[in-house]
Protein backbone atom coordinates (compact mmCIF):
# COMPACT_ATOMS: atom_id res chain seq x y z
CA UNK A 1 0.00 0.00 0.00
CA UNK A 2 1.13 3.53 -1.01
CA UNK A 3 0.07 6.24 1.55
CA UNK A 4 0.38 10.20 1.02
CA UNK A 5 -0.20 12.71 3.88
CA UNK A 6 -0.72 16.51 1.99
CA UNK A 7 -2.31 19.88 2.88
CA UNK A 8 -5.46 20.80 0.71
CA UNK A 9 -4.92 24.70 0.06
CA UNK A 10 -8.11 25.32 -2.20
CA UNK A 11 -9.83 28.01 -0.54
CA UNK A 12 -13.32 26.13 -0.44
CA UNK A 13 -11.65 22.71 1.13
CA UNK A 14 -12.07 20.05 -0.91
CA UNK A 15 -15.69 20.46 -2.52
CA UNK A 16 -17.50 20.13 -5.94
CA UNK A 17 -14.77 21.29 -8.18
CA UNK A 18 -11.72 20.87 -6.41
CA UNK A 19 -13.72 16.98 -5.17
CA UNK A 20 -14.68 16.26 -8.85
CA UNK A 21 -10.28 16.80 -9.87
CA UNK A 22 -9.86 14.60 -7.24
CA UNK A 23 -12.08 11.51 -8.17
CA UNK A 24 -11.11 12.20 -11.94
CA UNK A 25 -7.74 11.75 -10.95
CA UNK A 26 -8.38 8.52 -8.64
CA UNK A 27 -11.21 6.83 -11.20
CA UNK A 28 -8.37 6.24 -13.77
CA UNK A 29 -6.16 3.48 -11.75
CA UNK A 30 -7.48 -0.03 -11.08
CA UNK A 31 -6.06 0.15 -7.28
CA UNK A 32 -8.35 0.75 -4.98
CA UNK A 33 -7.73 4.65 -3.45
CA UNK A 34 -9.40 6.14 -0.45
CA UNK A 35 -9.26 9.35 1.40
CA UNK A 36 -9.46 9.83 4.92
CA UNK A 37 -9.94 13.14 6.87
CA UNK A 38 -10.76 12.68 11.47
CA UNK A 39 -10.46 9.43 11.35
CA UNK A 40 -13.25 8.33 8.23
CA UNK A 41 -12.10 6.94 5.08
CA UNK A 42 -13.79 6.83 1.87
CA UNK A 43 -13.41 5.45 -1.48
CA UNK A 44 -12.10 8.81 -3.62
CA UNK A 45 -13.51 7.07 -6.71
CA UNK A 46 -16.98 8.47 -5.30
CA UNK A 47 -17.84 12.35 -5.58
CA UNK A 48 -20.65 11.73 -2.93
CA UNK A 49 -18.41 9.57 -0.54
CA UNK A 50 -15.13 12.74 -0.89
CA UNK A 51 -17.40 15.35 -0.46
CA UNK A 52 -19.20 13.69 2.63
CA UNK A 53 -16.01 14.06 4.40
CA UNK A 54 -16.39 17.82 4.43
CA UNK A 55 -12.66 18.92 4.10
CA UNK A 56 -11.65 22.02 4.76
CA UNK A 57 -8.79 24.23 3.55
CA UNK A 58 -5.82 23.86 5.19
CA UNK A 59 -6.91 20.48 6.40
CA UNK A 60 -4.31 17.61 6.32
CA UNK A 61 -5.92 14.05 4.43
CA UNK A 62 -4.12 11.22 3.59
CA UNK A 63 -4.81 9.49 0.15
CA UNK A 64 -4.10 5.95 0.49
CA UNK A 65 -3.42 3.55 -3.11
CA UNK A 66 -3.71 -0.44 -2.96
CA UNK A 67 -3.10 -2.36 -6.05
CA UNK A 68 -1.58 -3.37 -9.12
CA UNK A 69 -0.85 -0.02 -10.01
CA UNK A 70 -0.46 1.60 -6.78
CA UNK A 71 2.79 3.47 -7.68
CA UNK A 72 1.90 5.30 -10.36
CA UNK A 73 -1.92 6.15 -8.81
CA UNK A 74 -0.63 7.62 -5.81
CA UNK A 75 2.27 9.88 -7.73
CA UNK A 76 -0.05 11.00 -10.55
CA UNK A 77 -2.96 11.32 -8.40
CA UNK A 78 -0.61 14.03 -5.95
CA UNK A 79 1.05 15.39 -9.34
CA UNK A 80 -3.09 16.12 -10.36
CA UNK A 81 -4.06 17.67 -7.37
CA UNK A 82 -0.79 19.99 -7.30
CA UNK A 83 -1.29 21.14 -10.93
CA UNK A 84 -4.64 22.18 -9.97
CA UNK A 85 -3.75 23.95 -6.61
CA UNK A 86 -6.31 21.61 -4.18
CA UNK A 87 -3.13 20.54 -2.33
CA UNK A 88 0.39 22.08 -1.15
CA UNK A 89 3.07 22.34 -2.94
CA UNK A 90 5.68 19.57 -1.73
CA UNK A 91 8.17 20.46 0.93
CA UNK A 92 11.48 20.59 -0.18
CA UNK A 93 13.56 17.82 1.39
CA UNK A 94 16.96 18.01 2.93
CA UNK A 95 18.13 15.72 0.05
CA UNK A 96 16.96 18.39 -2.40
CA UNK A 97 18.08 21.43 0.05
CA UNK A 98 22.08 19.75 -0.18
CA UNK A 99 21.93 19.30 -4.21
CA UNK A 100 21.10 22.96 -4.23
CA UNK A 101 23.91 23.99 -1.79
CA UNK A 102 26.10 21.74 -3.77
CA UNK A 103 25.06 23.24 -7.37
CA UNK A 104 26.36 26.58 -5.79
Amino acid sequence: MKQISVTVIDPVGLHARPATIAVNAAAKFKSEVKVAYKGRSVNMKSIMGVMSLGIPTQSEITISCEGDDEDIAAQTIEEVLRAQKVIAAAEPTKADVDVVKDAQ
